[in-house]
């Protein structure tokens, strides 16, 4: 098929479409407005009235035209949309658009899903009638574009599909919740797209259809509202933040399109794929005064078809031009966002052969109509920046409201004049994507299915299946050409067993497979020197897995079937007698037994033991005393394989029952800990949901608890978190109250958010441990309990030229008998967001003078090298202590003079034990961005330190993040497993 480009601004080809009809002979202040049709003349009023300053509005959106059959939203707002002090929640916004409906033969709104706490998500359809009669129609047809495979490749037949089609552009408002202003946006958007009879609005709405969600994050929306309604309710007084957006996450909902663990990216994505949308187009809010990051900087995702790049440029400069023509200052493109992770939720229309796109538009955070004083990078000119923000603007909702509108309404308006040009791209991407094997490679990814691998292979299943990603399962052997590991060495053949998982890449959708499972490397010298996000996500590591890319297209001729229930590959029980056996192989599930079998006699082997042909690892479940019903359904339902034992096995063991698990957060923030929320509430675990205040009230909380966990809270100190917030002004409530509905997550609230830990919530955590309990820490809550002393021995390393931006990295486990460790193989991928390693020491403090200097540099200047001792001149040599090189992970062993009268020296049975740390500095890197790497390489990331009778274990990597790392997960579950068995166990000797 021919492809073509068309770059003439959008005004230029209207206005000659238009001035050819006779419709349109001038660009006057009636742009694209139809005379004979009259306006809503009080509520054109308001638009001006809210509207700070005449730049800030386009002729395209300073009226609204007037219909005696569809109601405005000041319907139901009570004003119009963008009108200071009132913010709408979300049913309020599906109120209006169902009114729409229900006026409108043009308006379809549909149920697309629900969210967590059981919220709806709508979409509405928007097109001339006709256009919507036959939407059904339309979604075959762009089905089979979608999908080269349906008809044949043929070129001639996809002609004839797009001559009748129209394209999809998908809208979508408010995934993150401080940023208010994309609902009333959309409604007022809505509202003219049906109503407006200009030649302007008519042409889009009978070439294409416009879908629009209006709220995405519904549940934070909601919270928003609460927290502005308080805010207007209380003038003058602080109030308090969004401390929680959805149900589990936060600003990171945004970073959910690779796992899609949330239910409101399963909807949005399951939407997308259903319209078979040509763009998916979401609204934010935060630089001045709109940023069209459609183009962005460098780097590009790897994984993107080319043509993408050329539609980001095209519809972003077009759309930058048609808002200068209207003379709105602060509009650009270009910017810092360099569209290299596929994470956002944009990007699942550019992994799924669409366009992703996204605004960023200013606002206030809130309806309030404020002074806004811009830093000198806010309104600087620069070469994409020719028409500036101004320096200080007197900023409004309605302002907001007239940008988004304007932006939307010249891009939906160019791409219905290019409606073929579009939708050729698609089908030539889409097309490209199946043929991938053939015109670049990979030809499939082939995915081993062990009993080792199971549990996690049906997490990553599950993960590419919502993705819409066809997956099979070889019926029998297949061989096929590897290459080495190493560039020079030859491809050589590799037979993959029956059973064996294959990702194929000649499918719709081989690129989001191909991204998510494929190794990234971002160079340490690349121009763009900060990554907006992560820079590596390779889930073949992360999962934990054995992942084998091929390029070689004969593995596509194998014998295979669809597998389209991960779950049918686990729950297999083998062999018959009545102790059943579970492998420890580092499952996501595990832990989770014990609640599901509460009555049973559960014991753990501390060693790995064979039994009936099989191996198990140490750590592994021995279960007897449960029915068969009751085991096999809890099998199946968590994806564990069993084996029945002839007799129960001669190795070490000890019981283990359900422990008692508190989350413990700080009204600080809670993104970071919304994971671990996510990952335990969908494994299984049940946990309570506690504040750092109410440890601080509650005086024993080892009767109460076996476990607490600290997840991260997001860069904050251990003063912030003992202090807590400035106690200088008003109590900011976080509770249920008939003002404020919905301020209430997990069961928890507080009368004020301000105070923290304290000292005597401090001293109850560090009881808690001495009295035998497990405190679980991570990142910043481990920097916090090394600096309140509850890690004696421990403290962070020092690794400042180290430049780590969220990427994977090799670690290797010191010590295998800890029980932490239970089912690992040597090496494991972990995520590090930074590099952060930790130190580790024999003794607390300076150890009284008697800690002698840096290992590594351990000897005076004198003769001989590193290695030797000096000897003197003029005296006969004595021999010396012999020079000991201390290894990164390890406490510095101490001689008989250093531990002579020094009480900082750590007894044995209390030194800290390094569970896990990262390999040497060629091995470091798996995927992403690491440049200096022997500043952490070797260093320790998991550390089990010893306090009294109980145990803190630190982690300087998150082993619970995004819901990516799933192969981390069973170091978390493994310590809380065996949270009474965690003393202090000698090292499994460094293999050499």
């Amino acid at each position: 098929m021919r492809l073509f480009r068309v770059f003439l601004p959008a005004s230029l080809l209207c206005a000659a479409a238009l001035a050819a009809s006779g419709q349109l002979p001038n660009l006057d202040s009636n742009y694209a407005r139809d005379p004979a049709q009259p306006i809503d003349q009080s509520y054109t009023d308001h638009i001006k009235k809210y509207t700070t300053d005449p730049s800030f509005v386009s002729p395209l959106v300073d009226y609204l035209p007037a219909s005696k059959t569809v109601p405005t939203p000041a319907k139901v707002l009570g004003d119009v949309s963008g009108a200071p002090d009132f913010l709408p929640y979300a049913e309020d916004v599906y109120k209006y658009f169902r009114m729409l409906e229900a006026a409108s033969p043009r308006v379809k709104v549909y149920a697309i899903g629900h969210t967590e706490e059981g919220r709806e998500q709508i979409a509405a359809a928007i097109a001339d009638a006709e256009v919507l009669k036959n939407a059904e129609a339309n979604k075959a047809r762009l089905a089979q574009l979608a999908d080269p495979r349906t008809i044949n490749f043929d070129d001639a037949k996809a002609r004839t599909l797009i001559d009748q089609s129209v394209p999809v552009y998908y809208i979508t408002g408010t995934i993150h919740s401080p940023e208010t202003g994309a609902p009333t946006a959309l409604m007022e958007l809505a509202y003219r797209l049906a109503v407006d009879d200009s030649p302007y609005i008519k042409y889009i709405r009978s070439h294409m259809i416009v879908l629009i969600t209006p709220v995405v994050e519904v549940d934070g929306r909601d919270r928003m509202v609460d927290v502005y309604k308080w805010h207007k309710a209380n003038p003058g007084k602080d109030y308090p933040r969004l401390l929680y957006w959805g149900h589990y996450v936060a600003h990171d909902n945004n970073r959910d399109a690779m796992g899609m663990t949330l239910d409101l990216t399963r909807n949005i994505t399951n939407t997308f794929v259903d319209w078979h949308a040509q763009v998916l187009h979401d609204l934010h809010e935060s630089v001045p005064f709109l940023y069209d990051n459609t183009v962005g900087d460098g780097p590009y995702n790897a994984w993107v078809d080319p043509t993408l790049t050329d539609e980001w440029a095209e519809l972003g400069w077009n759309n930058i031009a048609q808002m200068q023509s209207f003379g709105m200052p602060g509009v650009f493109t270009h910017g810092d966002f360099d569209t290299w992770s596929p994470g956002y939720l944009m990007f699942i229309a550019a992994m799924h052969n669409g366009i992703s796109r996204l605004y960023e538009t200013f606002g206030n955070g809130g309806a309030d109509t404020e002074k806004r004083i811009l830093t000198p990078e806010e309104y600087s000119r620069t070469w994409y920046r020719q028409n500036p923000p101004w320096p200080i603007v007197n900023w409004s909702q309605r302002d907001n409201n007239n940008y988004e509108q304007t932006a939307l309404l010249t891009t939906l308006s160019y791409f219905s004049h290019n409606t073929r040009h579009f939708l050729e791209n698609y089908y030539q991407k889409s097309k490209r994507s199946v043929q991938k094997p053939t015109l670049e490679g990979p030809a499939a990814y082939v995915i081993a299915n062990d009993d080792a691998h199971t549990n996690r292979d049906v997490e990553l299943l599950k993960a590419l299946q919502r993705q819409h990603v066809e997956v099979q399962q070889l019926t029998s052997a297949a061989t096929a050409n590897v290459p080495g590991e190493k560039r020079e060495d030859k491809p050589k053949p590799q037979t993959f067993p029956a059973g064996s998982i294959v990702v194929r890449m000649d499918q719709p959708f081989s690129r989001i497979a191909d991204a998510l499972l494929d190794k990234q490397y971002w160079a340490p010298d690349d121009p763009q020197k900060h990554p907006y996000d992560d820079t590596g996500w390779s889930f073949s590591a992360l999962f934990n897995l054995k992942v084998t890319r091929i390029s070689d297209p004969a593995i596509l001729k194998a014998e295979m079937k669809p597998l389209t229930d991960p779950e049918s590959i686990s729950g297999k029980v083998t062999g018959s007698g009545s102790v059943l056996a579970i492998n420890n192989s580092g499952q996501t599930t595990l832990l989770s037994l014990l609640f599901k079998l509460k009555d049973a006699n559960v014991k753990v082997a501390e060693k790995a033991f064979d039994a009936d042909g099989n191996h198990f690892n140490a750590g592994s479940l021995l279960v007897s005393s449960a029915s068969d019903d009751q085991l096999n359904k809890s099998l199946h339902d968590l994806a564990l394989d069993g084996s029945r034992l002839s007799a129960a096995p001669q190795v070490t063991t000890h019981d283990v029952k359900a422990p008692r698990v508190a989350m413990m957060h700080t009204w600080l923030a809670t993104q970071t800990e919304g994971w671990w929320r996510y990952a335990f509430d969908t494994a299984g675990v049940p946990f309570d949901y506690i504040s750092t205040q109410t440890a601080a009230k509650t005086d024993d909380l080892r009767s109460k608890y076996d476990v607490i966990i600290f997840a991260p809270v997001s860069r904050v100190s251990a003063n912030d978190i003992v202090n807590g917030m400035p106690m200088w002004h008003n109590a900011m409530p976080w509770k249920k109250t008939d003002l404020t509905p919905n301020l209430e997550v997990g069961g928890d609230s507080t009368d004020d958010v301000r105070p923290g830990l304290g000292y005597e919530g401090l001293a109850h955590l560090k009881k808690f441990v001495e009295d035998g309990g497990l405190l679980i820490t991570c990142e910043d809550t481990a920097q916090f309990a090394i600096d309140t002393g509850l890690a004696p021995g421990v403290s962070v390393a020092s690794t400042a030229d180290a430049r780590v931006v969220g990427s994977v990295l090799n670690s290797t486990f010191v010590n295998k008998e800890s029980p932490i460790a239970f089912g690992y193989d040597a090496n494991l991928p972990v995520m590090s967001a930074s590099g952060m390693a930790f130190n580790i020491a024999n003794t607390v403090g300076r150890g009284g003078g008697r800690i002698l200097m840096d290992p590594y540099s351990e000897r005076p200047t004198g003769r001989g090298t590193l290695e030797e001792n000096d000897e003197p001149i003029a005296r006969k040599a004595i021999e010396a202590e012999p020079l000991q090189k201390q290894k990164p992970w390890e406490a510095r062993k101490l001689n008989e003079d250093q531990m002579r009268n020094n009480p900082s020296v750590i007894p044995e049975q209390y030194r800290p034990d390094v569970i896990l740390r990262f390999t040497d500095a060629k091995t470091l890197l798996l995927s992403g961005l690491l440049d200096k790497s022997g500043s952490i390489a070797e260093r320790a990331i998991v550390v089990d330190a010893h306090l009294g009778q109980g145990n803190v274990l630190l982690f300087a990597n998150n082993p619970i993040y995004r819901g990516e790392t799933i192969g981390t997960y069973g170091l978390v579950f493994n310590a809380i497993l065996n949270h009474d068995h965690l003393e202090k166990t000698p090292a499994a000797e460094e293999k050499k």
